[in-house]
């Protein structure tokens, strides 16, 4: 089993001026691989957010708080998957009920390219079979894809 190598990237977050550490991961994995700015990332999230709180007749838009509206601790999956798909993205999943983790954070499992994986709790962008993030998520190639998002050439 080969890791997958790391480079420590936070997507431009501090040199959008913002500071310490937080739970952005969607914010970054988007920015690292679409090379859009940080901040715009950051903004087009949080009104995305707000906007399905405000309109969705949904249970968890119905629990959702204006001050949890921001991009900063994550979005949901119904926020950032419409995004994705409106800046060209497709969906590959990698893992379906009663399969069972068939792809890993692993060198010989994941394509060339780049791509941002689905992880437990987390987004990260991975390009060339590179973690680009602020930490190794990988947990030494045990932890498991749900799937990936990628963008055909």
């Amino acid at each position: 089993m080969k890791k997958l190598n790391f480079k420590y990237n936070d997507g431009g977050r501090k040199i959008a001026g913002y500071k310490g550490q937080t739970g952005d991961c969607v914010v970054r994995a988007i920015v690292i691989a679409t090379n859009l700015p940080y901040q715009k990332v950051y903004d087009d999230l949080t009104l995305a957010t707000k906007e399905f709180r405000l309109k969705s007749n949904s249970k968890l838009a119905w629990g959702m708080k204006p001050k949890n509206d921001s991009a900063r601790l994550g979005t949901y999956k119904v926020v950032d998957k419409p995004y994705l798909l409106s800046l060209g993205w497709k969906w590959k999943p990698t893992m379906f009920i009663g399969q069972g983790c068939k792809t890993h954070l692993r060198y010989d499992e994941l394509p060339m390219g780049t791509i941002i994986c689905s992880v437990s709790t987390h987004l990260v962008a991975v390009i060339d079979k590179v973690i680009h993030d602020t930490f190794d998520c990988s947990r030494d190639g045990t932890r498991c894809v749900y799937g990936y998002w990628y963008k055909d050439k």
